[in-house]
């Protein structure tokens, strides 16, 4: 994991999806987040869109009605994706392309192939 500005923590994947891993590199750039809050506010959405799919499996209702709340679930995580990825193209990439940062692009391209799948 690596702390940021305004204190948020980012976990980095080993590049299969599955375990986190930490790195030692630094960019080269600055990392300013302007929708932190909002991020924060739709993972706390997501979550709760969880939790009430595990208490309607836990009371076996009906599987639409688990697949339709499994839909807002993957809803909330793309518009939460969304979010956090106009910000580090307007903020991060744009410094990146700037200051030639060829690490960071090639972090990005990761981040979206693991996305897409």
């Amino acid at each position: 994991m690596s702390k940021h500005e305004h204190g948020v923590t980012y976990t980095h994947g080993n590049g299969d999806g599955h375990e986190p891993r930490s790195h030692s590199h630094s960019h080269s750039h600055s990392h300013t987040h302007t929708n932190t809050k909002s991020v924060l506010n739709r993972l706390s959405r997501a979550i709760g869109h969880m939790n009430a799919v595990r208490n309607m499996v836990e009371q076996g209702r009906d599987c639409s009605e688990v697949l339709i709340q499994l839909a807002a679930v993957r809803a909330a995580i793309n518009k939460t994706c969304e979010v956090i990825m106009k910000d580090h193209l307007e903020h991060c990439i744009v410094d990146a392309v700037e200051t030639g940062d060829t690490e960071t692009l090639e972090e990005l391209k990761r981040a979206i192939e693991l996305l897409m799948k």
